[in-house]
Parts: C-alpha cells; sequence; structure tokens
C-alpha cells in the first residue's frame, strides 16, 4: 500500500479503553510508520511525526491533528466546532475522542475486546477486523446512488467512521466506553436573519484572510463563482497569488475559458494543468485507493492534486461555498415544500443521482438500495429538522463533509496545506444567517462579487450559462476509459449478477465499446459508482465473503 505524505497534517493511530498491546501493535504496524505522543493505561496515541499536546498539567492532556491548533483547554465539542479538528482528551475523569464540528478530517474506528482502536487511515483498521469482512450493503447503497456514504458508514461493517460533532467517551467512574453526540454550534446558537448586506459579509471574509497573511496562496479559479471570490479578495489584500485551473471532465471546458478571463481581469498569474485521456483510469484508481473507496468523485482532480503538491503555495479552496451561499443542491421544490418528509424528499431528490437513459441497477436491488439510501438520510439530517437553515445545513453534513471535501482533504491534504475560508467561524455563522430565500438562484451571491470586484463579477459564469462554448471529448468516456470501466463492470457482473439490470448486463456483454452510449451525466456517474465498487471488489476480494446481496 502507498501511504500519502504527511507534511502538514499527520497520520494517527492508537486507541481508548481496555487496550490490548498486541493489538496496538498490530495497528502500529499495519499503516504508516508511527512514534507515540502519548501512552497511559487506558490511552495510546501514536503520530507520525512529533505531535505535542495543545494542553497538558500534571493530571490531564489534550491533542488536536487537524491544521488550525486549538488555543488553550476548552470542552471537546468546542475546540471540534472551531478549529475543525479531530482529536484526543483526558480530563482527569474521561478520555475523549472527537471528530470535527463537520467531520472533514477522517477518523476511522474499531471496536474490540471492550477497546476502541483508531485511525486516519481506514486501510489499517482492517489489519484488526474479522476476515472475510462483514460487508456493510448500505454504504455501498449511498456510495452507488449519491456518490459518498451517511452516517458513520464505511463499506465494512466493522469499521466506523466518526461523524461530525461526535466524540467516543471512555468514563473511568463506569469502566466503559460510549457514543456521545453534540449539537454543533450552528444548531445550538441557530443563526437569525440579520440582514446582512453583501458588504459586510465580504468584511468578514477579508478579516478571516488575516490569517493567511505573509503565505504565498495558489487560489485554483474555475468559472464559477466560489473561486473568482476567494481569488478577488486574495488580489485586493495584496497576497502573493497564483492561480491554477484544470479541466473537470464535463465536455466542455468552459472552465478553462472562463478561468483565463477572470485571472486576467485581476492579473494574476495563471496556470492550466493538463489531463490526458491515457491516464484517466490509473488516476481513476488512484483517487479510487487513496480515497478509500468511498467515493467515486475526484479522478479528474487527481493529477491536478499532484501538481499542487510541488507548488510550495497553501491552496485555497472553495469548499462550502455553494450551499451556504447560492442553495447549492437545494431546488426549488425543496424551498416550496410545506411538511417536513416534502422536504426531506426534495432534498434528497437533489442529492441523489437522476434516472439513466437505460435502467442500470436490477429492479429488486433498486428498491432495496432507494429504501436503504431514505432510511440513512433521514437519520443523518434528524438532527437538523425545523432548523431556519436545515436544507443548506443538509448538504454541508452529507454531501460536503463526505463526497466534496475529499478533494482538500485527502488529495491535497495532508502533503500541503489548505485553507477553506468559508468554514471559518465568523464567515459560517454570518452566512448561514442569511436567509435561503435571499440566496435563491444565487441573487445575494452576485452581490457579494460586485462588492468584492465589480469587474470580475460581471465576467461570464458556469453558474449562469446554459449552453456551452464547445463540446470537447471526455476522458472518462475515451478508449481507455471505457476498457477500464469495462473490466470493472464485469467484474461486478460476475460478482454480484443481482446488482445489474438485464440492459446492462447486455451492455456489458458488447464489450468495452458499448460504454460508448453513456455520455450523459446522469449514465456517467451511474458509471463511475459501479466501476468504483468493481475496483474494491478487486483490491480486496480476497478477503471478501460471497458476495450474496441483501435483495438476493
Amino acid at each position: 500500500m502507498q501511504w500519502p505524505t504527511f507534511n502538514v497534517r499527520p497520520y494517527v493511530c492508537g486507541g481508548i479503553g481496555h487496550l490490548d498491546e498486541a493489538v496496538l501493535e498490530t495497528l502500529r504496524g499495519a499503516g504508516p510508520r508511527v512514534r507515540p505522543a502519548v501512552q497511559t493505561g487506558r490511552a495510546a496515541l501514536f503520530s507520525s511525526s512529533p505531535l505535542p499536546p495543545y494542553r497538558r498539567d500534571e493530571h490531564t492532556w489534550a491533542f488536536a491533528w487537524g491544521e488550525r491548533t486549538p488555543g488553550g483547554a476548552a470542552p471537546w465539542i468546542t475546540v471540534a466546532e472551531t478549529y475543525e479538528t479531530p482529536g484526543l482528551i483526558d480530563d482527569g475523569e474521561r478520555i475523549t475522542l472527537h471528530a470535527g464540528g463537520l467531520g472533514l478530517v477522517d477518523v476511522y474506528y474499531l471496536s474490540l475486546g471492550g477497546a476502541v482502536y483508531f485511525s486516519s487511515l481506514l486501510e489499517p483498521l482492517l489489519s484488526l477486523a474479522r476476515t472475510p469482512y462483514e460487508i456493510n450493503w448500505d454504504a455501498w447503497a449511498s456510495i452507488i446512488q449519491l456518490t459518498f456514504p451517511l452516517r458513520d458508514d464505511t463499506p465494512y461493517t466493522q469499521v466506523k467512521r466518526l461523524a461530525g460533532a461526535s466524540a467516543l467517551v471512555f468514563d473511568r467512574a463506569s469502566d466503559r466506553i460510549g457514543v456521545e453526540r453534540m449539537l454543533p454550534r450552528w444548531l445550538r446558537e441557530e443563526p437569525y436573519e440579520a440582514g446582512r448586506t453583501a458588504g459586510e459579509i465580504l468584511e468578514i471574509l477579508h478579516e478571516v484572510y488575516k490569517e493567511f497573511d505573509g503565505r504565498p496562496l495558489l487560489v485554483p479559479v474555475s468559472g464559477g463563482y466560489d473561486s473568482r471570490l476567494l481569488c478577488s479578495v486574495a488580489v485586493a489584500r495584496g497576497a502573493d497569488v497564483e492561480s491554477w485551473t484544470t479541466s473537470p471532465d464535463d465536455g466542455t471546458d468552459t472552465d478553462i475559458v472562463f478561468a483565463k478571463a477572470i485571472t486576467r481581469e485581476l492579473g494574476v498569474r495563471h496556470r492550466v494543468i493538463p489531463q490526458d485521456a491515457a491516464a484517466y483510469p490509473d488516476d481513476a484508481l488512484a483517487a479510487a485507493r487513496r480515497l478509500e473507496f468511498l467515493t467515486p468523485h475526484h479522478a479528474w482532480y487527481t493529477p491536478f492534486a499532484r501538481e499542487v503538491h510541488r507548488a510550495g503555495r497553501t491552496l485555497v479552496d472553495g469548499l462550502a461555498g455553494g450551499p451556504l451561499l447560492k442553495n447549492f443542491m437545494v431546488s426549488g421544490a425543496a424551498l416550496d415544500a410545506s411538511t417536513q418528509a416534502e422536504r426531506k424528499a426534495a432534498l434528497l431528490g437533489s442529492l441523489a443521482l437522476g434516472s439513466p437513459s437505460v435502467p442500470f441497477l436490477a429492479e429488486e436491488a433498486e428498491a432495496w438500495i432507494t429504501d436503504s439510501v431514505g432510511h440513512a438520510f433521514t437519520q443523518s439530517t434528524a438532527m437538523l429538522n425545523g432548523h431556519r437553515a436545515e436544507l443548506p445545513l443538509s448538504v454541508l453534513h452529507t454531501r460536503t463533509a463526505r463526497g466534496i471535501a475529499r478533494s482538500p482533504v485527502n488529495l491535497v491534504g495532508p502533503e500541503v496545506s489548505f485553507a477553506a475560508p468559508f468554514i471559518h467561524p465568523a464567515f459560517f455563522d454570518a452566512a448561514l444567517s442569511v436567509g435561503v430565500h435571499r440566496k435563491d438562484q444565487g441573487r445575494f451571491y452576485r452581490e457579494i462579487l460586485h462588492a468584492a470586484n465589480p469587474r470580475v463579477a460581471a465576467l461570464p459564469s458556469t453558474n449562469v450559462v446554459k449552453q456551452p462554448l464547445q463540446r470537447i471529448p471526455l476522458r472518462s468516456a475515451a478508449a481507455p476509459a471505457r476498457e477500464y470501466g469495462h473490466r470493472m463492470l464485469t467484474r461486478v457482473a460476475g460478482a454480484v449478477p443481482s446488482l445489474l439490470s438485464e440492459q446492462l448486463h447486455a451492455v456489458v456483454a458488447e464489450g468495452p465499446d458499448g460504454l460508448a452510449r453513456f455520455n450523459g451525466w446522469n449514465d456517467r456517474f451511474w458509471v463511475r459508482g459501479l466501476v468504483l465498487f468493481g475496483a474494491w471488489i478487486g483490491d480486496h476480494g480476497d478477503h471478501l465473503p460471497d458476495l450474496t446481496p441483501p435483495w438476493a
């Protein structure tokens, strides 16, 4: 296994509770090389690089391993939501392993014999799992239909991912480990509509950027709103900034054309990172493995991330800008829904893949998957019910945290530092306070852009352009990708034949060129999810049981 290079964020592993030294040693040996950060009778933390505590006295200590270091002692939920960092805390009475507020930085765990063992990578924990592995079909249902898992699901029943604003707590008095879920700040202190203007929101963003003063910045610019706003602010502050763009493999490359105009207007050095159709299979498999088969997204981003690793600059990412500022993934039906059930159904309909051009899944499989995803989505978003920002927060806590954040967190990081100004507490809370109806169709966002730089705001955007400037071949549909996809789909068809429809079985039987018909947006993502499943079977097949799914 080729591990990431943990430069700016360390790899960690360890355990809490009644620890078995032999199990700990197995875990330590299954991942990147680590050294002890702390070891006590009921807690162990190992790190790939020196990890000093942010608090320590005679009886207590606290560690965090996100990019933002806590300033001092605080309740775990305060650390999690303020710094978006996981951590391990011993307050003398309890030992707490916690995720970040949104859970952007991964914490995987496995319960075994009165202890919980954890790791910032999933793969090392499989060394502790029973074999053959127990497959979590609910996780695969969500990955295939939504492109990301929900709740604390991973492809393995034994290995779970600690959700945002959650903790595992070993209580010394009871001598037991329990799960503690807290409402993060944005739910405890529901932001009210304060009538904030676009200018006020922009001022807050400038304040956030003060944390990056003096750093050389890399602000990738596409044709959308988020990147042009972030680049405009960086330039206005006189930062040392470069901008790069790459093809999102959407069949138009409008992003590249528009980004050239934006960066030219801002006077920023601009570079286009090329893509190679012949390299797509290797890029797709590399992304799948690096993201531990949890999402089919980001194959297009892989060559871009490799170049970022050599840039020597902090990447400024527009993570969460869409849901916070322009109701991204929130449909009119969701906005106008009159009941909780209608609102939930409309939002899930926006997040789920649309119908493909031909049925991809067998009827029984599709019915089971749809039911599983609906149940998981209801559970994942239940804490948001009734919140005035329920719709954007539902997107942030699911798609953003589990799918989209993987590019800056797990492909750029941990090699290179990245900054996400939109999730800084000051900006996050202010943006969330603006009502969803003010943000409808991007109206409020355009006001912010005009306040930041009216010339850049006036340039064309992929957020509003309906017709592409040109059509170009898709890397993900070219001959090398079809051959790779066909191999993976053939594997799925053989291992889990009841998953695929008769129509898709017939397409697979045609050979690689049978996939050439799948060029539409929905078709491509259905293919990618099933191809990811095939790649996972290929890598882990020797440790998997008989692949009989629950609908068969």
